[in-house]
């Protein structure tokens, strides 16, 4: 009997009501029938869409160690988080040598042509990905557009000179120069200005 590959079991499900009970058992089952050796069992709650995965991050850590020759799932869901995700991570664990294994049938060994072809695949998918988010990017731009919404800094607004010219002009009918002002608010001289000359320029415009 050959030497049995070194593995970790990853096992996620999405909220708190469930268990990864199931899925660690059927993983344990399935390491024995592979001809895998289980050295770590890692189990984590997180939605598909949380980025953070504290138990995830140490199984990749066994794998930088070179402590695991592949890491065992129940499916690619379990392990992804999406396609770019997980070919990211199919990436990383093949420059550690580690195998990415589903009880569904799929191993992902990018040292193999079928690894290979299927690193391809995911790459396309990726690509395709990010694409269509591009796309409802700007459907959803054009759309508010349509709408009337105006996006970016719009001609003559000045976001900075807006925030603090309240506080300008208060400390301007105190008495203080646009030096003390922009001293006392850390703006520059001109800033300060630019503010006091608008104010008066619309006052003057209104008067």
């Amino acid at each position: 009997m050959g030497q049995l590959r070194s593995a970790a079991l990853y096992c996620r499900v999405s909220t708190g009501d469930q268990s990864c009970e199931r899925q660690s058992r059927d993983l344990q089952a399935f390491a024995e029938r592979g001809g895998f050796k289980v050295v770590a069992v890692f189990t984590e709650t997180a939605s598909g869409t949380v980025t953070a995965r504290s138990e995830r991050t140490k199984v990749i850590q066994l794998a930088r160690d070179r402590r695991i020759e592949a890491v065992l799932v129940t499916e690619l869901t379990r392990w992804g988080r999406s396609t770019t995700d997980l070919l990211h991570t199919l990436q990383e664990l093949e420059t550690y040598g580690v195998s990415l294994v589903a009880q569904t049938g799929l191993q992902f060994d990018l040292r193999s042509p079928q690894g290979k072809l299927f690193a391809s695949l995911m790459s396309a998918l990726a690509e395709f990905e990010r694409d269509l988010l591009r796309e409802r990017i700007r459907s959803g731009i054009a759309a508010a557009q349509e709408r009337g919404v105006k996006f970016g800094r719009q001609k003559g607004q000045r976001v900075k000179a807006d925030r603090y010219e309240a506080r300008v002009m208060a400390l301007k009918r105190a008495g203080k120069s646009y030096r003390a002002i922009a001293a006392e608010l850390h703006l520059s001289k001109n800033t300060v200005m630019d503010i006091i000359h608008r104010v008066n320029d619309r006052k003057n415009s209104t008067g």
